[in-house]
């Protein structure tokens, strides 16, 4: 059985009752990375073995890890944050399972797209979730394809990026655009900024951007 579990993406109590009894049972964790991990396993005493499973070894690493799984080990997929394969590794490894006759499950919990989403203030009914840009061939075309879509369109963003991304959009979709820009999500500092583009490039530009980044566009007008 492969678990896919979700982490919390800030404050620690964001975890459910299940995923902990699961990280507790397993007979391995495989962690995006296992120093990050360890910190949330520590405060709650958990002592399972970790084994380290990220973008740079998965393609080595997934068809051992499903043999041990059909061999009839148990393990749990974490990573840094949120929910494994939602912009970070695990794809790989659930779709080999599932072609290996491996029960995989996916347990319910903690993204932070969703709470970006709800808070914004924007429609919610139905939407398109992006991940990260193209930093380069096929961002602008990713652009323009976001300008145009009918649904609101979430994406995620780095602090280093986030205000040249807030003004590319500007250029493509223009400056009233409605748009919330969420950072640290469920930590001290979480932040929601509202409003048209031009209020988000005003406020980041005055504000340092800090934290992860999830920004919500409202749909083509």
């Amino acid at each position: 059985m492969l678990y896919v579990v979700p982490t919390p993406v800030g404050n620690l109590e964001d975890i459910t009752l299940r995923a902990l009894r699961i990280l507790k049972e397993a007979d391995l964790i495989l962690a995006e990375d296992t120093r990050t991990s360890s910190v949330l396993l520590r405060h709650y005493d958990i002592h399972t073995p970790m084994q380290s499973y990220h973008k740079f070894n998965e393609h080595k690493a997934v068809l051992p890890l499903v043999e041990r799984l059909k061999g009839g080990e148990t393990m749990a997929l974490v990573s840094d944050a949120g929910t494994p394969g939602i912009s970070d590794p695990g794809f790989l490894l659930a779709r080999e399972c599932v072609k290996e006759g491996v029960e995989v499950q996916c347990l319910p919990g903690a993204t932070a797209l969703v709470p970006a989403l709800v808070m914004s203030g924007l429609p919610c009914d139905k939407f398109v979730f992006e991940g990260f840009l193209p930093q380069k061939k096929g961002r602008q075309t990713r652009l323009q394809q976001i300008a145009a879509e009918e649904r609101t369109v979430v994406i995620y963003e780095s602090p280093y990026r986030v205000l040249k991304t807030l003004m590319q959009l500007a250029e493509v979709m223009g400056p009233e655009r409605l748009v919330a820009v969420c950072r640290e999500i469920s930590k001290i500092h979480e932040e929601a900024v509202r409003g048209t583009l031009s209020d988000a490039i005003a406020h980041f530009q005055a504000n340092e951007p800090r934290g992860e980044f999830v920004i919500v566009i409202g749909p083509h007008p």
